[in-house]
């Protein structure tokens, strides 16, 4: 029996089909008291009740069991002479009533004697039915018999029953089913449903016959899953029908029962039925296969679920069940009864008794583990959230990842335990040591927890070694990423170094590791030594961070060399290094110098402003000439001497020619370029801008042999200087190109000049007169005394009473006449021109 538990299949000596289906029901095998009973008797049918199960055997007893097998304070029925065919329990448990082949029909109750009936019919008597309702008082203390008819005993004055034949039955009454008002019973022509109320069948449903297949060798399996729904299983068919009330234009236009029998599914299955009861939305079904084995005996019994359509289903699962002795005994042998509140299901043999009930989670997630579905298990445990749950996502998980372990799928396991471990430490460390033991470390390692829950450093060096020796890469990038505190520091240095003695190998990576550990721990000059040795441009964010300016001094080349302009920004940034230890550790490398110098000289700091002009003259000239002359215009702070020294030793002419007229040399410069720039615009220029009748006459002498310049300077001259001192000069027999064109242009220019000038002149002389005019204007307007002007000299008001004499300057101070001394010697205000005054006076 599949799923039976260890101690039962390994007392049965049983094996049991795996079904890869996942199943929905369990299965247990009753024991205890009903053990001993079936050793001595057989089971002939079963009734089951929420509060117990009764158990008819073949010798007429019945006994009353708990769910558990045991006998009820050892109750037991023995009034039956043969086999019990069925027995029937009442809705609140207290009556039961059984038949038998006997004639023999017993209504038992088990707590009163009163309305309990031992009665004799003197027929066979193959079903009974007690009203579900029984022990209400004014029920009737109704049941119903079946044998050749369908009779209904119901209780009458002075408690006689009454019988009442409901039906005739051709060949007899086969099985009976009773729910509220409601009777089911099948005969050998199909199955009828009785309502006792209106006392009239609600019609047949008849049954097919295939074949040699007779259904009256076969019991019919009536059940009510509620009192309107009645499922049907006979032969290997299966009808599922409703009670449904009439409608009224039908109930008023014929005589017609109030409700009507409506199928709403049949199908066929390819097995005979034993059993059918409900299940949710399902039925449970339980058959034996129509084939025999290879001696002619029966297989084994098998508990289907399916899932029920019109005229079809789908199986949801099948599990064949290993019932003692089930090679001899046929489908009428087996019984089905079910606690439909309870979704328990009881499987009945002669000779065993099998419990089958709903997986609960703890069930199927052991189903899962035990099928390898260990994914879906995670899952299942997952919903549940540990619910009444022996399982938990833990425990699930680690089983899962131990599975995941042996079959090598090493990346799927350490993401695994990001799932189930969580921040549970002590099991992080437990499952580390497996993947250590497999030297898979680095597939976990990226889920380790670095957070606010972190492992034993040891973990955490055991990855790192285990990336050392496999993967110099990945080592690299875990030291990167993982914090210096999640690992002893000092020991993951002195493994790199011992790996560095034995391999050569990666050696560049690793170096590139040491140097990040050796900043971790503190050891910053060797951190920097290493990234210079490798050349990693790291080594600049390592001096910004831990603020290395001081450790860079013996360093400062070595960093040009890793990346220049870096390097520059880097010792410009807010003067980090001050500039005379960056020029004194580059002297012996120009190129390096200049570009710090030049970039120096760009940013143009307070501190350094044209102190290294001087230097910078030399480098410009060696390394870009384009930015010297500029240098020369812009500055003052570079010797002058030695700045043309350097020019002439490299003929720059241009330059020559600038730093000659700063010293005031302007004959040689004039005659560089001249003679070695031939440059006459140049030359004109450097006249214009010194404006020196020697220096013209001095381009002019230049001039005088060569036609060509002859020609230029002509048409050049004529606006600056007097163009005869040029054209006297000329000798007469030369020959000189575009002489005319020149001669015209010149003139024009001369014209052009002399016309200025006396248009200049005849301005200034308009403007001479009209400003003397307004000038005199001026002198010649009225001063105004009022009455709050002071004496500049007594500082009193200036008008007075008695009659006084004023004296008033044009500047508009006033004195009294007798206020100034030496008035005849007076020329200017005393105010405006003080000391001129004062000495008149002395």
């Amino acid at each position: 029996m599949e799923n039976q538990n260890k101690e039962d299949q390994s007392q049965d000596g049983s094996d049991s089909d795996v079904d890869e289906v996942e199943p929905r029901l369990k299965y247990v095998r009753m024991r205890n008291d009903l053990e001993n009973i079936l050793q001595r008797d057989a089971a002939s049918c079963i009734a089951v009740h929420p509060k117990f199960l009764c158990i008819g055997s073949h010798w007429g007893t019945i006994h009353l069991l708990d769910h558990q097998g045991n006998v009820v304070e050892f109750k037991s029925f023995g009034g039956h002479t043969v086999a019990v065919n069925q027995i029937s329990i009442d809705q609140n448990g207290d009556y039961i009533a059984s038949c038998s082949d006997d004639g023999r029909i017993f209504i038992l109750g088990l707590y009163s004697t009163e309305n309990t009936h031992n009665m004799s019919t003197g027929r066979l008597v193959k079903c009974i039915g007690i009203d579900p309702n029984y022990i209400k008082a004014g029920s009737g203390r109704r049941f119903i018999t079946g044998d050749d008819k369908l009779i209904l005993y119901e209780k009458t004055f002075l408690s006689r029953m009454k019988p009442t034949v409901l039906c005739e039955a051709e060949g007899g009454v086969l099985a009976i089913a009773w729910t509220g008002q409601f009777v089911a019973w099948a005969s050998t022509t199909g199955v009828r449903v009785y309502d006792l109320n209106s006392r009239c069948s609600l019609g047949l449903l008849t049954w097919p016959r295939s074949g040699d297949t007779i259904p009256e060798h076969y019991r019919c399996n009536l059940r009510w899953s509620d009192d309107i729904t009645l499922l049907i299983g006979w032969v290997d068919t299966v009808r599922i029908c409703q009670i449904k009330k009439r409608s009224f234009l039908d109930l008023a236009n014929r005589d017609l029962p109030e409700y009507v029998v409506d199928p709403v599914s049949t199908f066929q299955v390819d097995f005979y039925i034993s059993g059918i009861a409900p299940l949710e939305n399902q039925l449970v079904l339980l058959g034996c296969s129509k084939s025999l084995d290879e001696e002619g005996k029966s297989l084994r019994p098998t508990l289907h679920v399916i899932e029920p359509r019109f005229q079809d289903y789908t199986t949801v699962c099948a599990n064949s069940l290993t019932l003692r002795g089930y090679k001899e005994y046929s489908c009428n042998d087996y019984h089905l009864d079910c606690l439909i509140e309870e979704n328990r299901f009881f499987i009945v043999s002669p000779k065993d008794l099998v419990v089958a009930s709903l997986y609960d989670a703890d069930d199927r997630i052991q189903w899962l583990l035990d099928h390898g579905k260990f994914e879906k298990a995670l899952e299942a445990v997952t919903i549940n959230g540990g619910k009444d749950c022996k399982h938990t996502k833990t425990d699930v998980g680690r089983v899962y990842l131990d599975h995941l372990l042996a079959e090598e799928k090493y990346e799927k396991a350490g993401k695994l335990c990001l799932t189930i471990l969580g921040q549970n430490k002590k099991l992080w460390e437990e499952e580390v040591y497996k993947f250590a033991r497999v030297h898979q470390l680095r597939s976990i390692s990226a889920y380790l927890p670095r957070g606010d829950v972190t492992l034993d450093p040891l973990i955490y060096e055991m990855v790192l070694y285990e990336y050392l020796k496999m993967d110099p890469d990945g080592f690299l990038q875990l030291v990167k990423e993982w914090s210096p505190t999640l690992y002893t520091v000092t020991a993951v240095v002195n493994g790199v170094l011992e790996h560095l003695l034995v391999h050569n190998q990666r050696q560049n990576v690793l170096l590139e590791a040491l140097a990040i550990l050796y900043s971790h721990g503190g050891k910053y000059d060797k951190a920097l030594a290493m990234y210079l040795k490798l050349r990693h441009k790291d080594v600049f964010q390592l001096i910004q961070k831990h603020q290395l300016y001081n450790s860079v001094y013996d360093m400062i080349e070595g960093l040009m060399d890793l990346d220049s302009e870096r390097a520059i920004q880097f010792f410009l940034e807010k003067e980090r290094v001050p500039s005379d230890i960056v020029v004194q550790k580059l002297q012996n490398n120009h190129r390096y110098l200049y570009m710090y110098l030049d970039a120096l000289h760009k940013k143009d700091t307070k501190d350094s402003k044209g102190t290294y002009h001087g230097l910078l003259v030399r480098l410009y000239a060696d390394y870009s000439r384009d930015k010297l002359l500029p240098l020369l215009r812009r500055s003052d702070n570079y010797p002058i001497q030695q700045a043309l020294d350097i020019c002439s030793q490299r003929q720059f002419y241009p330059e020559m020619v600038y730093l000659l007229g700063r010293i005031g040399n302007t004959s040689e410069a004039l005659a560089l370029m001249t003679r070695e720039l031939n440059d006459m615009e140049s030359a004109i220029a450097f006249c214009q801008e010194h404006d020196d009748e020697e220096l013209w006459n001095d381009l002019i002498n230049y001039s005088l042999d060569k036609p060509e310049a002859i020609t230029f300077l002509l048409q050049k001259i004529g606006t600056y200087v007097d163009p005869r001192l040029m054209v006297k000069r000329i000798e007469p027999s030369l020959e000189i190109p575009g002489l005319k064109k020149a001669l015209v242009k010149m003139m024009c220019d001369y014209n052009l000049q002399v016309s200025v000038q006396e248009g200049c002149k005849k301005i200034l002389s308009n403007d001479y007169f009209n400003l003397h005019e307004r000038l005199v204007r001026c002198h010649e307007k009225g001063i105004c005394i009022d009455d709050d002007q002071m004496c500049g000299a007594c500082h009193r008001k200036i008008i007075v009473r008695e009659p006084r004499n004023l004296v008033i300057f044009y500047c508009k101070h006033s004195f009294h006449e007798n206020c100034l001394p030496n008035l005849k010697f007076v020329e200017n205000c005393v105010i405006c021109n003080p000391q001129k005054d004062a000495d008149l006076g002395k």
